[in-house]
């Protein structure tokens, strides 16, 4: 089957044609690009998802201060639109999957939706009771120009070895990595410095970039809003796994290597669950499934829990060089 991929290059060379049109009329301000004075840094990949980008933004509300950070995100797959601002009264259906996720874990950050970044910024820079404004994949919406850029990529599909959609996952030109301030390698396993310099070579950054590697560090327990079991003592029964993200090969494999005994459902990212998809899950019993899923499922399944997970670097030196990196950012501006 992947020989049939070959069969699509001509449309992947018509849509890089067209993706490489749109940053011309960019870089030769034929379109207009908006940049601001306040701290504004931008999560985002080349890829069509499953990179990591939702750890990452916690990372940072983490390491910047939860009472410090506004997030401003488009909101996929929400029922509303225009600026939507976070508060006591949202749901998955007025902000999106991931923005809830954030308003519900960093209750003191201010978490923000917008189809159009330029009118979100512009609203939270009204009142900004925050240092600096984390744009949520917002890497190839060139309307913004944000002042740091982090780019991710997936080890086990950087974009140095990815194609253009429709043949791979690209919905970027690899040539965009240069705009990066730094690039991170995310969900490695365990790497050596020689596979680390290797992995560098290939991504081919310029002088100024820096490369960072990290990994998932899945928690020890499961958890729902009224309980937490410890991982192992849950892993001892069966359970249905339930996803709805891009990428749920890591926690398989994770799954997997814990012996556990699961049988797999998987939806497309986003998915939004019907009545009778609800109804099938009911009967499953017990349900293991994302964090991101869980804002979407919590209340409709009697037996569902989640599983958290955090980014976490290969080394401490690492960790505290981008930690430096970010927080003398934002100081500086």
């Amino acid at each position: 089957m992947k020989y049939l991929r070959y069969l699509l290059f001509p449309f992947a060379f018509l849509y890089g044609l067209g993706v490489r049109l749109r940053h011309w009329l960019y870089n030769h301000q034929w379109f207009k690009s908006k940049q601001y004075t306040f701290p504004i840094l931008c999560v985002g990949n080349l890829a069509v998802g499953g990179t990591g980008k939702t750890p990452m933004i916690e990372y940072l509300v983490r390491l910047i201060g939860e009472n410090k950070v506004a997030i401003l995100s488009r909101g996929y797959k929400r029922k509303t639109k225009g600026f939507v601002l976070a508060d006591a009264s949202s749901s998955v259906r007025t902000l999106g999957d991931e923005p809830f996720q954030y308003h519900q874990k960093f209750p003191l950050a201010t978490v923000a939706v917008s189809e159009s970044r330029q009118l979100g910024i512009e609203t939270l820079l009204t009142n900004p009771n925050f240092k600096a404004i984390l744009l949520d994949d917002a890497f190839q919406h060139r309307k913004v120009r944000a002042q740091f850029n982090l780019l991710l990529t997936a080890y086990p599909n950087r974009y140095s070895n990815d194609y253009l959609l429709p043949v791979g996952s690209l919905r970027d030109v690899r040539s965009r990595s240069q705009e990066a301030q730094a690039i991170i390698v995310t969900k490695c396993p365990t790497l050596s410095a020689e596979v680390q310099q290797q992995i560098i070579k290939e991504l081919n950054p310029s002088p100024l970039q820096r490369v960072f590697f990290t990994s998932i560090k899945y928690s020890n327990s499961v958890q729902n809003e009224k309980e937490s079991i410890p991982l192992e003592a849950f892993l001892k029964s069966y359970f249905t796994l339930v996803t709805g993200i891009a990428n749920p090969t890591p926690l398989v494999d994770f799954l997997k290597k814990k012996e556990a005994s699961f049988k797999h459902l998987a939806y497309s990212d986003h998915h939004h669950f019907s009545a009778k998809e609800l109804a099938f899950l009911e009967q499953k019993g017990r349900i293991l499934t994302t964090e991101k899923d869980f804002v979407r499922l919590k209340g409709a399944l009697p037996e569902l829990y989640y599983l958290p997970i955090e980014t976490c670097f290969m080394n401490s030196k690492d960790q505290e060089a981008f930690d430096k990196m970010i927080l003398s950012w934002i100081e500086g501006k």
